[in-house]
């Protein structure tokens, strides 16, 4: 029986919106560990992480909230470590995306130490591959993929062992659709995967999954960071920056069921649920449905 460790990270600090902070308990009141348990899943409940408050001071050097990122990263970096060393599925409850540099750092040091080769799925309307030179905000949130790519401040990048935990081919982003302009030349220099929303509108998403899939092999550990304006802000209103436009409800569930065919999902991250802009808990709902279809749930059996 596998076990999912439930790990809450109740922080808004990297965000541009109050009230991902709340995420945790939201997934938690949709019944996120029961609907694990329900799939034959052993469910261990961590509780949440303890972590500076939120500032909501000015970017000072382009950056805001760092020294408070860092320590709530460490927090997770560390909550994630033990996880994977008891050998757990470590299932980050965000919180803002900031915390994937801590998540992501400690699958990579892990996925180092096992030889492993560790894939990451972004799924989000944003590619966060800000820095503290082009952000046009300076929040955090918009800018773990650079510094888990190694461009980030020194104070959050090197966790994993060395400077950048991924090179730009362990990680494919999909979904994306607003990308910040000097961000559109940051991508093409770094020569990133990204399957925007055109793409999944001119090819489907079964062979979008297909291209983001097709290398994917037993000696693979598969990390899934679901940010939830992924989805259309119709479909998913509890989001502190949604976008319109964005995968419809079954093609979600079709991505979610691919990955889940592959057997290698190791680790996952869900975050950016804002419960103060949301319509009675709708969207984490919605992420507890996607949830479980990672971890194999489907209409019929396959």
């Amino acid at each position: 029986m596998r076990t999912v460790s439930l790990i809450g990270a109740p922080t808004d600090v990297g965000a541009s919106v109050r009230g991902a902070g709340m995420g945790p308990d939201a997934l938690r009141v949709a019944g996120l560990a029961e609907a694990l348990r329900a799939h034959k899943l052993n469910v261990v409940e961590q509780g949440n992480l303890a972590g500076p408050p939120n500032p909501w001071t000015a970017p000072s050097g382009g950056l805001r909230h760092l020294p408070e990122v860092v320590a709530w990263n460490r927090s997770v970096f560390d909550a994630v470590a033990r996880a994977l060393g008891a050998g757990h599925v470590p299932l980050l409850m965000g919180g803002d995306h900031c915390l994937a540099i801590g998540s992501i750092s400690a699958v990579a040091r892990h996925c180092r130490a096992e030889r492993k080769n560790l894939r990451v799925i972004w799924l989000d309307a944003h590619t966060d591959v800000n820095t503290a030179v082009i952000s046009p905000s300076g929040n955090l949130h918009g800018m773990p993929v650079a510094c888990l790519l190694g461009h980030g401040p020194d104070a959050l990048v090197g966790w994993s062992g060395t400077r950048a935990a991924l090179a730009p081919e362990d990680i494919d982003f999909i979904g994306i659709r607003s990308v910040d302009a000097e961000e559109k030349q940051a991508i093409h220099r770094l020569g990133l995967q990204v399957f925007d929303m055109r793409h999944i509108d001119e090819h489907g998403m079964r062979n979008t999954m297909t291209e983001a899939l097709h290398d994917v092999d037993e000696d693979t550990h598969l990390h899934v960071s679901f940010d939830l304006d992924c989805l259309d802000p119709l479909d998913a209103p509890g989001v502190g920056t949604g976008v319109r436009g964005g995968p419809t409800y079954r093609e979600m569930q079709l991505c979610m069921e691919m990955v889940a065919d592959t057997g290698r999902l190791g680790s996952l991250d869900v975050v950016e649920i804002n419960p103060a802009l949301d319509v009675r808990n709708r969207t984490a709902e919605l992420a507890v449905e996607f949830v479980r279809s990672l971890f194999g749930a489907s209409t019929l059996v396959r």
